[in-house]
Parts: C-alpha cells; structure tokens; sequence
C-alpha cells in the first residue's frame, strides 16, 4: 500500500502510473509551497492538484509549507506521516529523476517514519522518459519556463513535436530535455488511469522571477472521455 507524491506535473504522474500498475495506491500526498522557488516542491498551478485527484479518483492529502529550505522537510514529514496513520501505507513513490538533493531527502524522511521509498523514473535517459509520456498516453502541458532557448515553449503540449523540438535545443545548450534542471515544469491534463481528463477554459501567460514565464491557469473543467 502506497502514497505518491503529487505535484501534477509529468513526472508525478508517470511515477502514478508505475505505482498503480504494480502496487495498491491509496492516497496522493501534495505539498503546497509559499515559496516559488522551493528546493523541493513544484510550484506552478499546484492550486489544481485536488481538481487532478479528483479526475483521478483518488483521496489527496495537502500540506502547506513556507517552502524554506531544508525546514520544509517537516513539513514533507508531517505530511507522509499523517498519509502513514490514516491510510496505513507502507511506502511513498515520487517522480525524482536525477536530483540527489531531493531523492536523499525524501528516503531521509522515509527511513524515519520506517516506510520504503522507490523512486521509478531514477536515472532514467531524459529522452527515453519523454518518449515513455507518449508511449504511456500521458497528455500533459509546459506550465512554466525557467531558461534561455524554452520561452517559445510555454503552453505546449509535450508530445513527438515537443521532442523534435526540444532535442537540438539540447544538444546547443546543453541543458536537460525534460526539464529535470529546473528549465521548465509541466501539468498534466490526462493519463489511461484518469476517470475524466482536463480541459483548459482560461489561462494567461505571466512574468515569474529571473526572466521566468508562467502559464497561470485560471479556470478549467473536467469532462468525460
């Protein structure tokens, strides 16, 4: 029995996938940071990650964090461990890929409340994960971008374009094609294991920190498949 760490983006909900497919998942878990630019935590749009749960059908667990670094992680614990006690999980998947900072840290907090971390996408090639989300039919967006060469990106769908695309970029700038290096974060609007899939009604483009560029959803609907 399982909980997944749940930002909506991408990767989370690949690493969803994984768990369903072998495991019994009961309950999502969400850290909702004050801080944009949290060491840990997925910012961007995480005000939908109940609206996600929902087209998913699976109970979420929220827990606000001032996002400061290193103290969130009480918070991160505060928030398994209460996913441990009400749902009696006995271990939490999340979506890390290549981020030591963030896997030690969440198998620290695992080991203290004595539950199993696995970590699915771990070391996967990028390219291989982004080709994966289409295999998997895993229909998600660029929420945000944070780097030179991805501002034409903002809002498009990460599909075989998306790839084509993002691979030179890659190659010139030398900067990782799924994001995995904060370049940009993702929100996920569909998958197989969703009962309804989302739908954008409104969303603007707006100006984040250090050049940054955020497609601020504001209004969206689920709807039948």
């Amino acid at each position: 029995m399982l909980a997944v760490l749940f930002s909506g983006g991408k990767d989370s909900t690949l690493a969803l996938g994984y768990a369903i497919r072998h495991s019994k998942v009961k309950c999502l878990i969400t850290l909702v940071s004050e801080n944009p630019g949290s060491f840990m935590f997925h910012t961007p749009n995480i005000q939908w990650v109940e609206k996600q749960a929902e087209c998913i059908g699976l109970p979420i667990m929220l827990q606000k964090t001032k996002g400061e670094k290193e103290k969130e992680l009480a918070d991160l614990e505060k928030a398994i461990s209460a996913a441990k006690k009400k749902f009696g999980i006995r271990g939490v998947v999340s979506g890390a890929i290549a981020s030591c900072y963030q896997a030690s840290r969440i198998q620290g907090v695992c080991d203290s409340l004595e539950l199993e971390c696995f970590n699915p996408l771990w070391q996967k090639d990028q390219f291989e994960l982004l080709r994966e989300l289409q295999e998997e039919k895993i229909d998600s967006i660029v929420a945000g971008v944070f780097a030179q060469g991805f501002e034409n990106f903002l809002g498009r769908k990460i599909d075989a374009s998306f790839i084509r695309d993002v691979k030179p970029l890659a190659e010139k700038l030398q900067v990782n094609p799924a994001g995995e290096g904060g370049e940009f974060e993702s929100f996920a609007l569909d998958a197989p294991f969703f009962r309804k899939k989302l739908r954008i009604l409104e969303s603007k483009a707006i100006d984040g920190r250090h050049g940054a560029k955020i497609l601020a959803i504001e209004k969206l609907e689920a709807v039948q498949k």
